[in-house]
Parts: C-alpha cells; sequence; structure tokens
C-alpha cells in the first residue's frame, strides 16, 4: 500500500512523513527483498520471528503512548490505532507459527541481545514524558508498518495463508492526524525526535536481519 499526499506538508508533518520515506523500512534493501517471489523461507522466517519479539507482545508502542498522552484529540487517534495493531500482532503470532523455528544463524545469542535491546529503546520512547515524543514514535511507527505489512503479507501468501484484514484505515487516520495537529515548537521538536528514534530502530533491525541472511548464506 502506497499513502497518497497531493500536497506535501510543511514543518513537523512534512519532517516525519521525509522520514519514513527515507529512514524507514520501504527504504531497507532487505525488507524489499523479503517480498520478492525468490526470498528464501528461512529469511522470511528470520524476519518475522524478530517482527514477533519487536512488536507481537502487548502492550507495545501504541499502547504505551496512548496510556500517557495528555492531549485528547491525539489520544482519540492512539486509542483507534491501539485497536489496529492488535489486529497486527494477532497476525504476527499466527504467522511465526506457520513459519516454523527460527533458522539457525551465527551469532544468534548476540542478535537476540540486539532484538531485545530494540524493543526496550522502543518502550522508553514511547513511554517517554516528553510532550510530543511517544506521539511522534506512534504515528512514525503506524506509517512505517504500512512497509513491514507488505513483507507480513508476502510471507502469509508464501505459506498460502490469509492475509490480514487492509492496513489501509490506520495509515490514513495516522496520516491525516499528522497533517492538521498543531503543537508549539517543542513538542514539534519531541515528535519528530520520535520518530526519528523509532525509525533508527526499524532500520537497525533490517540490517541486522541483512547481515544474518548473509551469515547463513555463508555456512
Amino acid at each position: 500500500m502506497t499513502i497518497a499526499i497531493e500536497k506535501r506538508p510543511q514543518g513537523c508533518a512534512g519532517t516525519i512523513l521525509a522520514m519514513v520515506a527515507s529512514d524507514g523500512t520501504a527504504a531497507a534493501p532487505q525488507a524489499r527483498a523479503l517480498t520478492q517471489p525468490n526470498a528464501t523461507l528461512r529469511d522470511i522466517a528470520d524476519a518475522v520471528h524478530a517482527l514477533c519479539v519487536l512488536h507481537g507482545a502487548f502492550p507495545g508502542i501504541v499502547d504505551h503512548a496512548s496510556n500517557g498522552c495528555a492531549d485528547p484529540f491525539a489520544r482519540d487517534w492512539l486509542v483507534q490505532a491501539a485497536g489496529a495493531i492488535s489486529a497486527e500482532r494477532a497476525l504476527l503470532v499466527r504467522l511465526t507459527a506457520a513459519v516454523g523455528p527460527l533458522p539457525s544463524t551465527p551469532g544468534q545469542a548476540a542478535s537476540q541481545t540486539a532484538i531485545l535491546n530494540q524493543r526496550n529503546a522502543l518502550e522508553m520512547l514511547s513511554r517517554s514524558d516528553r510532550a510530543g515524543c511517544a506521539t511522534g514514535t506512534a504515528l512514525a511507527f503506524v506509517l512505517d508498518w504500512v512497509a513491514v505489512r507488505a513483507v507480513l503479507d508476502s510471507c502469509a501468501r508464501r505459506m498460502a495463508l490469509p492475509v490480514g484484514d487492509p492496513f489501509t484505515a490506520a495509515a490514513s487516520r495516522a496520516l491525516a492526524l499528522l497533517k492538521v495537529i498543531e503543537a508549539s515548537a517543542s513538542v514539534e521538536r519531541a515528535m519528530a525526535f520520535g520518530a526519528q528514534q523509532m525509525l533508527a530502530q526499524h532500520r537497525g533491525l533490517w540490517q541486522l536481519l541483512e547481515a544474518r541472511a548473509a551469515a547463513r548464506q555463508a555456512m
């Protein structure tokens, strides 16, 4: 799915959307490779297991952000988004069971530690008491999930499983909020910081998965 934008928003919205496009999952070579017909099942399984560790547990990014949000306007969106992400967690669990065990890969212990550290970093961002940080983290996460979902849908097709319900509405609501939200300069900076750091964790995950795929090929 792509999000159509007739005119790119300026300010904080433009900054976050530009970061999602350039630094998010859609720009990650490994994520794109996993959507191709020639992607190996072990690489797909590795990605699904990693995503389940990172995002398969409750409460997640959006839940934490919702619990700590003092802005009623943003909190209404966060509550709606939490429901959509709950369905995505269920999809992750189904796919993790379908792809089978984690593929044998050199350096597994170090990889697991790295992913757990990423999960802890995301939790800290989404629970930040710096006004705007958690909301920016959640917005970037939902917008980036569009590209993550492409990987999951490709996996579901390879496993001959039904894909999940479309993620279009949740992503569109996130975009709508981002385009109309009004905040002070300090809150906008915090939103951009949260988004940047969230995307950095996803970028790091795809780089790790790419390195793990290369290590398996060299075995």
